[in-house]
């Protein structure tokens, strides 16, 4: 997108939002990148100059703008999208791994050198993994700085640098100014709000439908991990250093985002998370544009534009509820998951509702005895097998997975078949083309709108669709009834 200038610069004379995230527009004269809706007057184009992210523009020596803020736009819906090498980078940067485990950890889960890693990203990004890490550490230090009491010191090493002057030198390059001086700018920080509790505003590109969104993940709620209460989602949280808790609450322009977390060092980690459950990267305007284009679906999705498909905070968990929800109602799913949770998720204390629990991990799932889960003999081979496998890392579903190989790895278990595969390439792996033509909900819909009903007639229909089959799901399902597409009252 950054290289098409003619393009560009329409979209930044336009100040147009959707926009924001695919590229930044860095002027030349003054030295500042800014989003393409910056709500400044545009530069002339002959002063403009535009680079593929923030990494890019900061290493290049540009500083961020302090009316558009570019350093808290949407993500790249490129890197939801896309499957190759880059894209698992940085899905895998955004979930914090450089900052764990450098460098050669990312390369390593990735299965290439540091240095093959280091060149595709400099070809594609304009910026290598280091850089784009200190991009985000920079991003998580404003949080901490203008929503936190927490002293500098403790910032510094919470957003991931290694000393205090990496800190300071870094905020003042990409900002402008001290962290002392950032802080000041906005008014009560640095005040308000309960120690390790941030009230966070998380953007997205309209439009954006809530209703089956939050519907599904309401519908489906395991008691103790998950609540709808007070008109929010809320539910908790394993990251890498900690627990949490997030409060995730829908508004016409943005996400109310409300995280306790036990260690801030995960603050960048939840955030990610939450922003790929609730697909908030996505780009509604390609998508519905695609499927429009199908006159059988340009209705339902005329209807409601801007329809999401629910992911997940945790691969593992996903699957494992997956296969508990195989052949049978959700709520019979979730009482399947609530026995679990209570015999083996890790306890936790919420103040503020009814959250219990840490979903368990593969580990401590495997260590079940099979013969206290309460289901058919070959399902509970199927579920036992799967998280055998998950915890041995046979089965890999976080970022760094190869989708094609994680869904043959997923077929290649008994008792998983297509259905299954996709919902967890769906959820799970984040597959925007996932398709699930042997669900009954689908062929049904398939049949009221005129669509053909057989897989094999409605999969070759859905090539057209394609590489937003996902989204197809969504706008399909939501033709019934079921709780699932209704935002809860």
């Amino acid at each position: 997108m950054h290289l098409d200038r003619e393009h560009c610069v329409r979209a930044v004379q336009s100040k147009d939002a959707r926009f924001d995230g695919w590229f930044f527009t860095a002027v030349l004269t003054t030295r500042i990148y800014c989003r393409p809706s910056c709500p400044v007057v545009p530069p002339k184009a002959r002063n403009m100059t535009f680079y593929p992210s923030a990494a890019a523009c900061q290493q290049a020596g540009f500083r961020a703008c302090k009316r558009c803020r570019p350093d808290v736009s949407p993500g790249s819906p490129e890197w939801d999208r896309r499957a190759d090498l880059v894209a698992r980078a940085m899905r895998l940067i955004a979930d914090g791994v450089v900052d764990r485990e450098g460098v050669p950890g990312l390369a390593a889960r990735l299965g290439y050198s540091a240095r093959q890693v280091e060149r595709q990203l400099l070809m594609e990004v304009g910026a290598g993994p280091l850089a784009i890490a200190r991009a985000q550490r920079a991003r998580t230090a404003r949080l901490l700085i203008e929503t936190t009491p927490l002293p500098m010191a403790e910032i510094a090493f919470a957003a991931g640098f290694s000393s205090i002057r990496a800190f300071n030198d870094t905020v003042r390059q990409v900002f402008a100014l001290t962290p002392t001086e950032l802080r000041a700018r906005v008014p009560g920080s640095g005040r308000a709000g309960a120690l390790g509790t941030l009230a966070l505003r998380l953007p997205f590109r309209a439009p954006l439908n809530p209703d089956n969104l939050f519907g599904h993940l309401a519908a489906t709620a395991v008691p103790g991990v998950e609540e709808w209460r007070d008109g929010a989602y809320r539910r908790t949280l394993d990251l890498p250093h900690g627990h949490g808790i997030v409060a995730l609450t829908p508004r016409p322009d943005h996400i109310a985002c409300r995280l306790t977390l036990g260690d801030p060092r995960d603050l960048t980690v939840a955030i990610n998370r939450c922003r790929r459950l609730l697909d908030l990267d996505a780009d509604p305007v390609a998508v519905d544009d695609r499927l429009r284009a199908d006159p059988l679906l340009a209705p339902l999705v005329d209807r409601a534009p801007g329809r999401r498909v629910p992911r997940t905070v945790d691969e593992a968990e996903f699957a494992a509820r997956a296969v508990l929800g195989q052949q049978v109602s959700t709520a019979a799913a979730r009482t399947h998951a609530a026995r679990l949770v209570t015999a083996h998720g890790k306890p936790l204390d919420d103040p503020e509702g009814g959250l219990t629990h840490l979903f368990p991990s593969p580990a401590a799932l495997a260590e079940a005895d099979p013969g206290t889960l309460a289901m058919p003999r070959t399902r509970r081979t199927t579920f036992t097998t799967l998280v055998r496998h998950l915890a041995d890392g046979t089965v890999r579903l976080g970022a760094e997975s190869d989708r094609a190989e994680t869904r043959a790895r997923l077929l290649a278990l008994p008792g998983i078949g297509p259905w299954t595969a996709d919902v967890i390439a769906m959820r799970a792996l984040g597959d925007p083309d996932a398709f699930l033509p042997t669900d009954l909900g689908i062929r049904k819909a398939a049949g009221e709108v005129g669509l053909p009903t057989t897989p094999a007639a409605l999969t070759a229909h859905a090539e057209a669709w394609r590489p937003w089959r996902a989204y197809a799901v969504q706008y399909l399902w939501a033709t019934g009834d079921h709780p699932v597409n209704f935002l809860p009252v």
